[in-house]
């Protein structure tokens, strides 16, 4: 069950030639594969590409009819072995991941995919996950094309520049018969526009057909002596085709006049922010004319020697604008201009930042500054020279007084328990070596737990505690989750504790989907999935491979019996790697798809239970120790009108989903037993309307008979 569904959108992926497209960039993206061809498509989820492998998964009918054979990859690695079938069948292919981590675990894939080369077009779909609103490592895809000699198209972020991009990646794949990568950040796969479309095009040559006649050729496969033949042909043959295509074709673009003293270079995702910056300096429209001459790399490796020198004949300056670091494309450019004699001023990180996001504030920053210094006659007069410094206002510290908001899990998340438990483990226990993985388990290094030291990727939080398991006087303690699990976590986890007899304890935390990238279904996803195998066993699979000491705790909520299985794990004398495989569903997902079958079942009139959870303000003795085992956002303070009682109690709010992780919590730490469950009932039968008139009579009388004993002081009149 994904995020979202695109079962409506993909409707449109079946217009014709001639027909406006009109929708999100990575509709535009799978639109323009079916255009071209493409022979089959597959990869792995991961931010900003996730929505595109959803779009893949709901349009598998529409592209079934064509011919196209679509995978859900279980790895990234996975996604880059399978574009082999592009190596000796003229077949167009497609993978897509998140870079730069999908890359560093497709690396060696894509690394023999090009050294071999390829027939068909294969086109590797990158989403570019860079800047402040990223989650992972800050680095750049730019090294990885370098190193295995793979073209990076980056093109302008608007959707008939992305949908040509496409076009242009399968035929200059097949042009220099290299593997090609499309580069998009995440506002490229998230913009909306329109394009004229074409009609879709089935293989010419399609999967199940080439399985007809096999082919090989042996010179093909990296093994010496073609290996070394591989790396003369990459630049004596490879290389130039791609130039001279690119060349040809006019990849690359050229906006504003021809002539000018300075001029700007720039990555072709760049396109939107350096024209936004000419805007707002006047020197550029609303429509995109401006009168800075513009040199657009939507190919930025390979670059091509005589576009670049060209654009430079005329000019004292030129400004690189080239995101992140290293500076590979300044560098690069820079030698050329050596290279040729060239006098030409090259600029880049010294007026912009050496790292970081390109931001609008930094891009008009940068290129304010860049124009000053070297063609300051063509700024407006009111842009010429820096703006006047405003007067400084004392900031007023709020570091003290407004608290940090890290990143947590989700109201009801069924992780939440598990760490839960785990802290009332470590208070009894000690504190013990645990590393951490990637996904939303990740969380428990923030407060209110802060449990987990090292997080080295995806699947790999058991191997990262490797070292630390050679029997010393406490287990270590690694977690890992279940899309982890089937990523690599199997073998280079799990396996990897078996061949070695480490005697450390492994958490697998199951909620059901790939939660963290938006609840993609896995091997062990409870659902049934029409075109996938589900509902296959973590136990089973561990135990296979050669797992002894098993324990599975199907509701994690039950905090005490996730504590008592953590402690068991801890101290058993048994030896050999210890797994606790801790399930519930992903509250999100469960909540995606509870709440509208609720409001439907209530519309219809049908009775409807649902749980409500709160707290007895004259039994909790507002110590907040349930919040801090718990962490839940909608367990909060609530300030009492009791002049006798200063301190706040904790309270529920209408976020509650109805989990009970805090009364349960409350119970297994035994604190104070303040927490109480209520069932709403919607649409009550007729006994149960005349049983609540019952017991809302006597609770009022009981209520009246206590209220006459009470002691109270009447107020005096003025």
């Amino acid at each position: 069950m994904a995020e979202r569904s695109f079962a409506k959108e993909v409707q449109q992926l079946k217009i014709g030639a001639g027909e406006e497209f009109r929708g999100e960039g990575i509709l535009a993206i799978t639109k323009a594969l079916l255009e071209c061809g493409v022979g089959y498509v597959g990869g792995y989820q991961g931010a900003p590409i996730s929505h595109l492998m959803d779009v893949l998964a709901d349009a598998q009918d529409i592209i079934g009819d064509l011919g196209v054979r679509y995978e859900a990859n279980a790895s990234e690695a996975a996604a880059a072995a399978m574009l082999a079938a592009s190596v000796h069948y003229p077949i167009r292919g497609a993978v897509a991941f998140k870079a730069p981590v999908g890359i560093n675990v497709a690396s060696d894939a894509l690394a023999n995919l090009a050294s071999g080369g390829v027939t068909g077009g294969a086109l590797v779909i990158i989403g570019e996950d860079y800047g402040e609103g990223s989650s992972i490592m800050q680095e750049r895809s730019h090294a990885f094309a370098m190193k295995s000699q793979i073209w990076l198209l980056d093109p302008r972020p608007n959707l008939p520049s992305m949908v040509k991009a496409v076009r242009d990646g399968f035929e200059l794949s097949e042009a220099s018969n290299t593997p090609v990568m499309l580069e998009l950040r995440i506002r490229a796969c998230h913009v909306h526009g329109a394009f004229t479309a074409r009609d879709n095009q089935p293989p010419p040559l399609s999967v199940a057909e080439a399985l007809k006649d096999p082919k090989r050729k042996t010179d093909r496969i990296v093994l010496p002596p073609a290996a070394f033949a591989h790396e003369q042909e990459k630049m004596t043959r490879r290389w130039p085709a791609a130039v001279d295509f690119i060349k040809s074709r006019k990849l690359n673009e050229v906006f504003g006049p021809q002539n000018g003293r300075v001029g700007i270079v720039l990555q072709g995702g760049m396109y939107n922010t350096v024209i936004r910056a000419l805007q707002r300096l006047g020197l550029a429209d609303i429509y995109g004319e401006t009168d800075v001459p513009l040199y657009v790399l939507n190919v930025t490796y390979p670059l091509v020697d005589d576009e670049f020198l060209d654009f430079c004949e005329d000019k004292d300056a030129v400004l690189v604008v080239e995101e992140g670091q290293p500076n590979y494309i300044e560098q690069a450019l820079g030698f050329m201009l050596y290279k040729a004699g060239r006098r030409t001023r090259l600029c880049g990180k010294d007026y912009l930042p050496p790292a970081g996001e390109y931001t609008g504030s930094a891009m008009l920053e940068g290129l304010g500054a860049f124009l000053r210094d070297n063609d300051g006659e063509r700024l407006p007069a009111r842009h010429r020279a820096p703006n006047r410094p405003i007067a400084e206002t004392p900031s007023v510290d709020l570091t003290k007084t407004v608290p940090p908001r890290p990143p947590g899990f989700c109201t009801g998340c069924p992780e939440r328990p598990i760490f839960a438990a785990m802290k009332m483990v470590e208070e009894e226990m000690g504190p013990h070596q645990i590393a951490a993985d990637i996904g939303c388990h990740l969380f428990s290094i923030m407060p209110p737990f802060e449990i987990g030291g090292t997080t080295m990727g995806f699947g790999l939080g058991p191997a990262s505690n490797a070292a630390f398991d050679g029997g010393g006087e406490k287990r270590p303690i690694s977690i890992i989750g279940d899309g982890g699990f089937w990523h690599n976590g199997l073998t280079s986890s799990v396996g990897n504790a078996v061949f070695n007899e480490s005697d450390g304890v492994i958490m697998i935390v199951d909620n059901y989907y790939s939660a963290a990238t938006g609840g993609q279904d896995v091997l062990s996803s409870r659902a049934e999935n029409k075109s996938k195998s589900t509902n296959n066993s973590i136990a089973g699979a561990v135990r296979g491979i050669g797992v002894k000491w098993v324990r599975e705790i199907d509701r994690t909520y039950d905090v005490g019996k996730v504590r008592d299985t953590l402690k068991e794990a801890l101290t058993t004398k048994e030896k050999g790697p210890k797994v606790i495989i801790a399930s519930s569903e992903c509250m999100l997902n469960r909540q995606r798809r509870e709440k509208p079958a609720m409001a439907r079942a209530m519309k219809s009139g049908e009775r409807v239970v649902k749980p409500k959870f709160g707290v007895d303000e004259d039994v909790c003795t507002g110590d907040h120790a349930c919040m801090r085992l718990s962490g839940c956002p909608s367990l909060s303070l609530k300030k009492l009108d009791d002049p006798l009682r200063d301190d706040p109690v904790a309270a529920i709010d209408q976020s509650c989903v109805g989990c009970g992780n805090c009364g349960e919590v409350a119970d297994a730490a035994v604190l104070c037993p303040s927490f109480y469950r209520a069932d709403v009932v919607h649409n009550p039968t007729a006994g149960e309307n005349r049983f609540h008139r019952f017991a809302s009579r006597l609770i009022a009388r009981l209520q009246a008979r206590r209220a006459a004993k009470r002691l109270t002081f009447a107020r005096q009149g003025a």
